[in-house]
């Protein structure tokens, strides 16, 4: 079941509405997660009393603590001096007369797996489920964070909930997107240091659900859809957009089934409009950490129709980005 968490809003007004006032971290700042290693910065955000002056602590095979920074409208946010692959380290928030600390945390790469069914389809749909599953414990710094499905009409500040809160590989796997766990486990086979996967999709999606607004007028697709998948940004808002302010390596994405009937024509468009938008927007939200052409990987579907006994790749030849 989906741990709920208060959602938060930006309103027209720009005023910004925490939850209860209490000093805590934002939504996906958990026990057990993995932060981004340098050269980057990770960066680290959260509720606290309005006008306070928060401080960070890093404990662990290194020390660091940040400068004070003054929660305004609810919110504080503090970026931390790079911090090479390794731990674990505790991190502790900290106000006059209160503290709130994440244990067990990793410095590594962290990855956003994005799209539709074929990035939700699970560990334990596999043909060799039971190996894959046998064969995790052999990954405890690989750790895993998955979204949970939500949408919104409104670009959302902090995530409406999450699914699986951050785990070691060997807890709740069989749950989680196999494309995004085989690729953590490869890459951390090839770099022997922490990955960190943040699974967020959702299976019948088209791409303009997780477009922004700026994404989807370059491409003069502004019509709100006919159901609610299809309504433009609804996921951006609410499953993206959320993410912005933690550093992230890259994205990997598996989606374009939902496109073969629905603006089919638009997306060598919207796809990479939509790359180009989410690689600027986690630059601005990180504070420049996210680096501003991040790897962004893909799945290159196959030929959409076959006709006559020929193959007519469609779909196929307008997803490849420009």
């Amino acid at each position: 079941m989906a741990k709920t968490l208060c959602a938060v809003f930006l309103l027209i007004a720009s005023t910004i509405h925490d939850c209860d006032g209490n000093l805590h971290f934002a939504s996906y700042y958990e026990d057990s997660m993995v932060l981004q290693k340098s050269p980057e910065k990770a960066v680290l955000w959260g509720y606290g009393p309005e006008g306070e002056q928060v401080t960070v602590f890093l404990l662990g095979p290194i020390k660091q603590k940040t400068s004070p920074v003054t929660v305004t409208n609810g919110i504080w946010k503090v970026t931390l001096d790079p911090v090479e692959a390794g731990g674990p380290y505790n991190v502790t928030a900290a106000v006059q007369n209160s503290t709130a600390t994440l244990t067990d945390v990793l410095f590594g790469d962290v990855w956003l797996c994005g799209g539709q069914s074929n990035m939700l389809f699970e560990v334990s749909q596999m043909f060799n489920a039971s190996k894959e599953l046998h064969d995790a414990d052999k990954y405890p710094h690989v750790r895993k964070l998955m979204v949970a499905l939500n949408r919104s009409d409104n670009e959302l500040i902090d995530l409406i909930g999450v699914d699986l809160l951050w785990s070691m590989s060997t807890k709740n796997l069989s749950e989680f997107s196999a494309v995004c766990w085989l690729f953590g486990r490869y890459m951390y086979d090839i770099l022997k240091y922490p990955v960190g996967l943040v699974e967020s999709c959702w299976g019948g999606t088209p791409i303009e659900a997780w477009s922004s607004s700026r994404a989807l007028q370059r491409c003069g697709l502004e019509q709100t859809g006919t159901n609610h998948y299809e309504n433009n940004s609804v996921m951006w808002n609410s499953m993206i957009h959320p993410l912005l302010n933690m550093t992230i390596k890259g994205a990997i994405w598996y989606q374009g089934e939902a496109n073969t009937d629905y603006h089919r024509d638009k997306y060598n468009c919207s796809f990479p409009a939509m790359i180009d938008d989410w690689r600027m927007a986690f630059h601005l939200g990180s504070g420049g950490q996210t680096a501003i052409d991040f790897p962004f990987g893909f799945v290159q579907m196959m030929a959409s129709q076959i006709s006559a006994g020929t193959r007519q790749p469609t779909l196929a030849l307008s997803r490849t980005p420009e």
